[in-house]
This record gives C-alpha cells, sequence and structure tokens, in this order.
C-alpha cells in the first residue's frame, strides 16, 4: 500500500494529511509551526508514520504547500494554498455542491468562488491585517483570561446585542476590548462583538467576487462555533464545516500529491 502525504506548512500550525491509495484519509497530525520550518515538519511526519506503523519509504509523493512550503525541501513538488484549499473542498464535501469558500487561517484569509466542475473561478485575500484572521482571535481570547477552544461557549452565553468593536487593526482592537473590560462590559458580549467584527470583514471581502450558495468554512476558526454562527448571520445563509476544517488544506494536497504521483504513469499499486 502506498500512501501521499499533503502538508499545509501555516504560519502558526503545521497541518500534515496522509491519503492511501484510494484517496482515503489514513492519518493526520497537528503541530505548531515554531521558528524551524523544516526540523519541525520533518518531526511531524516522522511522529504520524510512527503512529500508523508506516516508514519514510511507504510515502509515495510529498507535497507542501502553505506559508512556508518553500522552506520544506524534502517535498517532491508545492503547490499554492488556494489550489490546495480547493482541491480538499472538493474531497471532503465528495457530492454536495460548493461553490463558494471562505478560509480563515492565522495570517490571512480568503474567499474562493468555484465553477460547476470545482474548478476556481476567482479569489480573493487579504494578507495586510490581521483583523480578520486567527491571529484576532488569539488575541482576544489572552486579553480576556481564556483558550481559543473557549470562544464558541463565551458567544453562546451572549443573550444580548454583541458590542461593537470599531477598530479595524489588531493593535487599536485589543486596547479597545481592554477598555470594555475596564468599563465593566461581560466577556460573553466582548467575544459575541468580535466575532460579529470579523465575519463583517469577511463578508466584505467576499462580495469583492461574488457569494454563492453551497458555502464551504474552513480554517482553524472554523472550529469556533461563534464564528460559525456570525457568519451565517451575516451571510444570510448556512454554511458547511468539515469536522477537521483546519486539516482541509492538507487534504487538499495529499489529494493532490496522489493525481500527481498517477501522472508519472506509475501502477498505483504495484
Amino acid at each position: 500500500m502506498r500512501y501521499f502525504a499533503g502538508i499545509d506548512m501555516g504560519s502558526t500550525a503545521i497541518k500534515i494529511a496522509l491519503v492511501d491509495e484510494s484517496e482515503e484519509l489514513a492519518g493526520h497530525i497537528v503541530a505548531p509551526t515554531g521558528s524551524l520550518f523544516q526540523q519541525n515538519t520533518l518531526a511531524a511526519l516522522r511522529i504520524l508514520l510512527q503512529e500508523k506503523g508506516l516508514s519514510r519509504s511507504d510515502v509515495a509523493y510529498i507535497l507542501s504547500t502553505g506559508y512556508g512550503r518553500k522552506l520544506f525541501s524534502e517535498a517532491d513538488e508545492t503547490v499554492s494554498e488556494i489550489t490546495a484549499n480547493a482541491a480538499g473542498a472538493r474531497t471532503i464535501a465528495g457530492t454536495a455542491s460548493i461553490r463558494t469558500i471562505i478560509n480563515i487561517g492565522g495570517q490571512d484569509s480568503k474567499i474562493l468562488l468555484l465553477d460547476g466542475d470545482g474548478h476556481i473561478r476567482n479569489f480573493v485575500m487579504n494578507d495586510k491585517c490581521a483583523a480578520g484572521t486567527g491571529r484576532f482571535l488569539e488575541m482576544t481570547a489572552r486579553n480576556l483570561g481564556t483558550e481559543v477552544d473557549g470562544l464558541g461557549e463565551l458567544h453562546r452565553r451572549c443573550s444580548g446585542a454583541p458590542l461593537a468593536i470599531t477598530s479595524t487593526c489588531t493593535v487599536f482592537a485589543e486596547s479597545e476590548i481592554i477598555s470594555l473590560l475596564a468599563k465593566g462590559h461581560q466577556r460573553d458580549e466582548i467575544v459575541a462583538g468580535v466575532h460579529y467584527s470579523i465575519a463583517r470583514r469577511i463578508v466584505r471581502l467576499a462580495r469583492r467576487i461574488g457569494i454563492e450558495d453551497g458555502v464551504f468554512f474552513d480554517g482553524g476558526p472554523a472550529l469556533n462555533s461563534g464564528m460559525v454562527a456570525a457568519l451565517e448571520d451575516e451571510l444570510l445563509r448556512r454554511v458547511m464545516v468539515p469536522a477537521m476544517p483546519q486539516l482541509t488544506t492538507a487534504i487538499g494536497a495529499a489529494a493532490l500529491a496522489r493525481a500527481a504521483w498517477l501522472e508519472t504513469g506509475a501502477p498505483i499499486n504495484a
């Protein structure tokens, strides 16, 4: 049995997905990126293979993507995260129709429009400011004395109107949050306000190229139920969230690695 690895080297986390000859997900791992891209990626891959009882020789092809994709010399090929993200969404969704992909990463946000065959028609991204990204959520959690994983629960506790977070810069937004706390506002009000602030930025970004039904939301922040709720409210649409949204791009890279191997003419079951 041959395996194919997709490695998404993001700014905050390394995500690795393994697919087998049938394109089924055979394993995955998420590890902190740190400052040593090559070393940390190799360590994560080694741990994943050990967990699955595999050796490096069992992996026929490795494709890297993401922020640090060109820093991983072990990869057979690299691909842009936009291409890998679309491939991953198609792989995960199966027969479900996807026309819009919203990806929120640690340092940027992307919107992709797909055609009826799942090919990318257009895309837009915001990588100039962290106010619409996972970094903003990390800053919020830190200032509220909670973990990022707890933001969804705080959002659900908010029974009133979310507070308006008006700053468009993360630095100023941090000061705004501290000021709101000092004025006696509750953490749940602030968290809901932050989620809606991000959602509004995402929707404004998406409107540059259009929003079509069949919305797929991925990236680490898609694990946050409060972020999902705010995005659905602002979009006036339901969104599809995969079980492991942070792995979408890595899964896409793994699927593309398998396809690249097949294109070499090598028999996959050899």
